[in-house]
């Protein structure tokens, strides 16, 4: 049985609002599960309504087995890890990592043994007599999670924990969450808008849009097994390029080039003759020059962005303009004429009206 499971959980609010559809999945104790997707789509939501701060308008959520939509958020086990820290600026790190402790009437040799191990575990020892004043960004949040892991609850909840770091910082956060989640093994549920926190630190990822779960699957399943233009575009950076084109006798032009479609669609080329198609391809998945079994394309060179480790190349291919990333050694001049080519597994193909891929 899964530790955590939600049943059709949906979140209307009083003036009407649908915030959240018909959420369902089930979580193994010890996943670490990220919710994605852009501001308003409802991830936010959905993990208020799990740790008991927001009631479910409709469905059912379960913990080990048990119906919690009932039960209070203290009641649930659940430790919550918010974007603004939350702490308390008169308590030194000391207070505020033991306050949880403190509240549940823990005694005080346990308390201050939890207190440092936690501490120790959080690179924060040398920190615990000063006040959040005095702390960076990293090492308020790092107080934060402390306070949360230190009550050795079996769910961590964590909205947007990172969102207020600069990027150096979240990286280094990043492995710092993954590392704490692997020792305490509880399961943690972790929202975040930025695509590359969910690809470097989910076990499974959720998207959303609009209240509605677009997919669910590992990292390698959403990058290279979408189900939508939505997911392909959202997972990936810079994000897949799309180029919508009607088949015409089993091909579609790009540019001055006509592709055959028949490699993609197999049978269904004859159903998808006279309609429109998004042909979709990563800018990583691409290859300078002319290649066998692929789809080779001539595009104009617009600007190039050197990165270190790769270059970004924006191109038009007649009235379309799409991305290329390209090996820094290899990057084009701006305004010459390449040729290049995306290998036929490497191509997608979504259905123009539904935007679902085709299979």
């Amino acid at each position: 049985m899964a530790y955590l499971t939600l049943k059709n959980i949906n979140k209307i609010y009083p003036n009407g609002y649908h915030a959240v559809h018909d959420f369902s999945m089930e979580m193994e104790k010890g996943e670490f599960i990220v919710f994605v997707g852009p501001s308003g789509c409802g991830k936010s939501t959905t993990l208020r309504m799990i740790a008991g701060l927001e009631d479910i308008s409709n469905g059912e959520f379960l913990i080990d087995g048990k119906r919690a939509n009932e039960m209070g958020p203290r009641e649930r086990g659940v430790a919550m890890v918010f974007q603004s820290y939350a702490l308390y600026p008169q308590m030194t790190v000391y207070d505020n990592i033991a306050f949880g402790l403190e509240l549940q009437g823990a005694d005080e040799e346990y308390i201050d043994e939890r207190v440092r191990k936690t501490a120790a575990i959080l690179g924060l020892t040398d920190y615990l007599d000063r006040l959040p004043r005095a702390l960076s960004g990293g090492q308020r949040q790092r107080v934060a999670i402390g306070r949360a892991i230190i009550r050795k609850v079996g769910v961590f909840l964590m909205d947007e924990p990172l969102s207020n770091l600069d990027a150096k910082q979240r990286v280094t956060m990043r492995s710092e969450i993954t590392q704490i989640h692997r020792e305490t093994g509880a399961t943690t549920i972790y929202v975040t808008h930025d695509q590359t926190e969910a690809m470097t630190m989910a076990d499974r990822i959720v998207v959303m849009k609009d209240g509605y779960v677009q997919q669910i699957g590992t990292p390698y399943e959403l990058y290279f097994k979408p189900v939508n233009v939505f997911v392909a575009g959202f997972i990936g950076e810079p994000p897949m390029n799309f180029i919508r084109a009607t088949v015409n006798g089993g091909a579609i032009t790009v540019g001055e080039k006509k592709l055959d479609l028949s490699h993609k669609l197999g049978a269904k080329v004859s159903e998808y003759e006279g309609k429109e198609i998004i042909f979709g391809f990563r800018p990583e998945s691409i290859k300078l020059g002319a290649a066998d079994q692929a789809y080779v394309l001539d595009a104009d060179v617009e600007l190039t962005e050197m990165l270190g480790d790769n270059t970004n190349v924006y191109i038009r291919m007649g009235d379309l303009q799409s991305i290329l990333k390209v090996d820094p050694h290899d990057t084009p001049e701006t305004d010459t004429n390449i040729e290049f080519s995306v290998p036929y597994e490497n191509v997608y193909l979504f259905d123009a009206v539904t935007e679902k891929v085709i299979e």
